[in-house]
């Protein structure tokens, strides 16, 4: 299947027809380029940590704040979709309460789609400085990181 020539590629796959040697080719100039590149002809300020952080990368203290945020913005509407499901079934069953069960889709999908969209929040809203924690609901960090993002959309769609 890999070898047949009618097969279309992927949007994302390259052009080339010789993978291998290209990837080969690849792998080869990135030994050299990491052999030729010593930590004593990279300045100090530019070099990666020596625990495992590149430069690009997010600071453990703010990833540990985004994850506890969208724990809390994404875990609590989605328990709360679960227990609808749960207090659906108890109610109905006990014969409690009637109600159509269209309302317990419903409400469920309104608890997930909250659930879903708190992923998002969470990591917005979380301080993206390692040194200021921000606020308990996180709007003032919110505006700030959302604002930060549309201008590298911006910045990205031009370039």
């Amino acid at each position: 299947m890999a070898s047949d020539p009618q097969r279309q590629s992927l949007p994302f796959e390259p052009k080339s027809a010789n993978k291998s040697k290209t990837t080969s080719a690849k792998q080869a100039v990135a030994k050299d380029v990491s052999k030729a590149s010593t930590k004593s002809k990279i300045p100090a300020a530019l070099r990666p940590k020596e625990q495992g952080q590149s430069a690009n990368s997010i600071p453990e203290v703010v990833s540990r704040r985004m994850i506890r945020r969208m724990v809390a913005f994404s875990g609590v509407p989605t328990v709360l979709g679960l227990g609808v499901f749960v207090g659906a079934y108890f109610l109905i069953s006990r014969q409690i309460l009637e109600f159509p069960k269209s309302l317990v889709l419903v409400l469920s999908l309104a608890c997930f789609g909250l659930g879903f969209l708190g992923l998002s929040y969470g990591v917005l809203s979380a301080s993206w400085e390692e040194d200021t924690e921000g606020s308990l609901l996180g709007t003032a960090e919110f505006s700030l990181n959302f604002g930060r993002m549309i201008r590298a959309w911006k910045e990205a769609k031009q370039s």
